[in-house]
């Protein structure tokens, strides 16, 4: 399973799920839905994975920013600069039992963790 997210200055965390690798048109679908629910100006910062920067998704990121989305890029290997990275670490080896799971109970589990991020899962970046 692969699961993208976004996590906003609000607090909240909007994730997606998908059986399938990522690439960038199920990431421009991401974006695209993302800025349909943030209603106020949206800045997305990214690393460099190979979906982000993608010249066949120029036209897509072409459209974003027509909407009003800023796009910024981290450094090339700074993982400690993406905010996203430390939850999803959090999500893998703390917030996740460590066993097999069966599909349905898996998709369950993590949606649970976005349902629940802010209360009952939380992160501090100090």
């Amino acid at each position: 399973m692969n699961v993208i997210g976004a996590m906003l200055s609000s607090g909240r965390l909007i994730m997606s799920q998908l059986w399938e690798s990522v690439n960038g048109l199920w990431f421009y679908g991401f974006l695209a839905t993302l800025k349909a629910q943030v209603k106020k100006h949206l800045v997305v910062i990214l690393d460099n994975a190979s979906f982000h920067k993608s010249k066949k998704m120029k036209w897509y990121w072409e459209l974003l920013k027509e909407q009003g989305v800023e796009f910024y890029f981290l450094p090339p290997y700074s993982p400690e600069l993406n905010r996203i990275e430390i939850l999803w670490r959090k999500m893998k080896y703390e917030w996740l039992p460590f066993k097999h799971f069966e599909a349905k109970e898996l998709e369950k589990a993590i949606c649970e963790i976005g349902t629940e991020f802010g209360t009952k899962y939380n992160l501090s970046f100090y």
